[in-house]
């Protein structure tokens, strides 16, 4: 029975060669990102922000959002956010945090049930203070910046010195482009959040692992083979298995983003971006890097040396 191959095998791409597009993309979606970060900023949920946030379904026909809006904008609560999302019917309301502690929070509650009990079902009450909202962004913000330290370390003693450095740089490629992807959306940004981000540095160090072993391998057995022509060669060599991977895991997300509910959706949507990026850098940004790095700094000597024939590709295990 003959496998299924999304790639097939032994392919000859140049894929180094485009860094000269993927470097000054990826510089300039980095240069929108800090704009963005600096003048719009993040969609902060109520994770961070605090305050109260109601989900309803109305309960005959189409919810009327301007109606809603007026209703809510009256209780004396502030402006209050009011969406529409998932299916025909679903409103979701945001409350500004109050001044008076969870007592206040507790009456802005109180208020839309009076409001709006009558003519829409309740589906979803959050409430967070200011105290818990404050130590959720410490301990959130505390957790990332954790985690990459740790994966920054482990890299740096995974591979040799030069390999480190663009396993780190592809690493952090990652981090930036998926906050940007938060930015440029606005989608909501809270705990969930922070897992997805997580979720992306493991999948993206995953990725840059398995390339850059591959380069490890071959710069053992191919001493003079030029660097830019082995390094094609370690991306050609693991492009089967990056894209079965990388395949595999889009459709579970996409899955997930059709038919996983709104609870599940922001963090589906952040995921598939990130997988994509991951690939992308991967392949296009921590590869080449090594380009411009002493990959060949004499510590990657075997004990015999595999002669490449001329004409002849080398064997790719």
């Amino acid at each position: 029975m003959r496998l299924l191959r999304i790639v097939p095998d032994n392919t000859r791409f140049k894929i180094v060669r485009f860094r000269r597009f993927s470097y000054p993309f990826s510089a300039a979606y980095s240069i929108l990102v800090l704009v963005l970060f600096l003048t719009v900023g993040l969609n902060f949920g109520i994770d961070f922000r605090g305050g109260t946030l109601i989900e309803m379904q109305a309960k005959a026909g189409k919810a009327e959002i301007a109606s809603v809006r007026h209703t809510a904008n009256g209780f004396g609560f502030g402006e209050v956010e009011v969406q529409e999302f998932g299916s025909a019917g679903d409103i979701s309301m945001r409350f500004a945090l109050q001044p008076g502690g969870e007592t206040a929070q507790q009456a802005v509650v109180a208020k839309a049930r009076e409001a709006f009990a009558g003519t829409h079902d309740f589906r979803r009450v959050e409430t967070v203070g200011p105290r818990v909202s404050g130590e959720l962004v410490q301990a959130g913000t505390l957790g990332v910046v954790l985690a990459i330290v740790g994966v920054l370390i482990y890299l740096w003693f995974r591979f040799e010195m030069q390999l480190a450095i663009g396993a780190i740089v592809g690493t952090l490629h990652d981090i930036v482009l998926t906050v940007g992807f938060f930015l440029i959306t606005q989608l909501e940004f809270n705990l969930t959040s922070i897992a997805a981000i997580l979720t992306i540095v493991g999948y993206s160090l995953n990725e840059t692992v398995v390339v850059f072993d591959r380069t490890r391998e071959l710069l053992r057995r191919y001493k003079t083979m030029p660097v830019q022509e082995l390094l094609d060669l370690s991306v050609n060599s693991t492009l089967s298995r990056t894209a079965m991977t990388a395949t595999t895991t889009v459709l579970s997300l996409i899955a997930l983003v059709l038919f996983g509910g709104t609870a599940i959706e922001g963090f589906a949507l952040v995921m598939l971006f990130g997988v994509v990026v991951c690939t992308y850098s991967a392949m296009f940004i921590s590869t080449p890097v090594l380009l411009y790095l002493d990959v060949r700094a004499g510590r990657l000597d075997a004990d015999v040396e595999e002669k490449v024939p001329a004409g002849a590709k080398p064997k790719a295990s």
